[in-house]
């Protein structure tokens, strides 16, 4: 789901981290307060000063975003989920499971978990709010306090709207999941729903351009594009996880995987093998042993003069073990490892002997031909 992250802090054993997209969103709300909302409601002030509360607003969205999805781990950790943190991206933040709930009611008290910070959290804004604005504090100290009350008590209400994956497509899920026992048809249900606010949103975007909100017309725009998306996104990765759960990686693995010899040559390397299969890195194998392993990046360094004088076995690494997984390593496993460091191949082990290949393009072709025979 995302792309390069950058780790902020850990927060009770959670990593909290943002993506890249989520600059354009603190960005994008700085703007709207400072050029829309703020001048509105708190006139007579310095552009300056609408700047300041409109950065002390965006920095304010980031620690209720945070609040929120923190709620969303605290519950999943309680119920035994792994979660792999908490990442803020462009559309606000999500709460990273490794899994789904293993059932409705996990499900349930997971999702409205959320939503119940927020109208928390706002309510102590608004408190500190009152308590500022009676011991007469400058307006646009008080004023930041105020929006960010009322925006944790509207993000809160947006996200029981049942259009999943929001909080309350969610919670719309699990009660289905509940009513049925059908995980797959509850998401479809609860996506479908989901999809048809998207395309709502994005309607009345337009309409609000068209009228001449333009600040508001964006944001619905973007919000239903996302919403849209991530809900049939969703429903995808329950298909996913259905057909690989469970499914070693040994089932489709490449059992006669393309390997190196340690004693050839660095310009046999790129000849043979570098310019023949077009692999970034390649593992080194004596007598099936797993030596290391040689990347494009340790031969960029290797002089060309020198390519043949110098051998692989000269300039191999270890192999990193995001790179390899066992042989009966779970699918969704093995599907998530390659998602989080971006590796469409990975090398398949037993101790210290490779035993074969799994690629991306091996797990699509067998996700597809499962799905298809199946009727899903």
């Amino acid at each position: 789901m995302f792309g390069r992250k950058i780790h902020l802090f850990t927060l009770f054993g959670f990593n909290v981290g943002i993506d890249f997209t989520w600059f354009f969103l603190a960005i994008f709300v700085a703007w709207s307060l400072a050029a829309g909302l703020f001048p509105v409601y708190y006139r007579g002030h310095a552009v300056s000063t609408y700047w300041w509360m409109g950065i002390a607003g965006a920095l304010g969205l980031f620690l209720s975003i945070v609040f929120h999805e923190f709620w969303h781990s605290v519950i999943a950790r309680h119920f035994g989920l792994p979660m792999k943190g908490i990442t803020l991206f462009i559309f606000g933040g999500v709460a990273e499971m490794e899994d789904e709930p293993p059932n409705a009611k996990t499900e349930l008290l997971m999702a409205i978990a959320g939503p119940i910070s927020s109208f928390v959290l706002g309510g102590i804004f608004l408190a500190v709010y009152r308590g500022g604005l009676a011991a007469n504090w400058p307006e646009p100290v008080w004023g930041v306090l105020q929006y960010l009350g009322w925006l944790n008590i509207v993000l809160a209400i947006f996200n029981l709207i049942p259009a999943f994956p929001l909080d309350g497509g969610r919670v719309f899920r699990s009660i289905l999941w509940a009513a049925k026992g059908d995980l797959r048809w509850s998401t479809r249900i609860a996506a479908a729903f989901g999809s048809g606010m998207g395309v709502l949103l994005i309607l009345l975007g337009l309409f609000a351009f068209v009228t001449g909100n333009l600040i508001t017309g964006i944001w619905y725009f973007l919000i239903g594009m996302f919403i849209r998306g991530a809900a049939q996104m969703s429903y995808r990765q329950v298909l996913i996880r259905r057909a690989l759960g469970g499914e070693p990686v040994a089932h489709f693995m490449e059992k006669n995987p393309v390997t190196v010899p340690p004693s050839i040559t660095i310009r046999e390397l790129v000849e043979e093998y570098f310019y023949r299969y077009h692999f970034k890195m390649f593992p080194v194998s004596g007598n099936s042993v797993l030596e290391g392993c040689i990347s494009s990046k340790e031969v960029k360094e290797i002089p060309r003069e020198q390519w043949d004088q110098r051998t692989v076995r000269e300039v191999l690494t270890s192999c990193s073990t995001e790179t390899m997984v066992s042989s009966d390593t779970d699918a969704m496993k093995a599907l998530s490892l390659m998602n989080r460091t971006g590796n469409s191949r990975l090398m398949v082990v037993d101790g210290d002997h490779l035993v074969g290949i799994i690629t991306l393009k091996d797990m699509l072709k067998f996700l597809n031909l499962k799905m298809d025979l199946e009727g899903e």
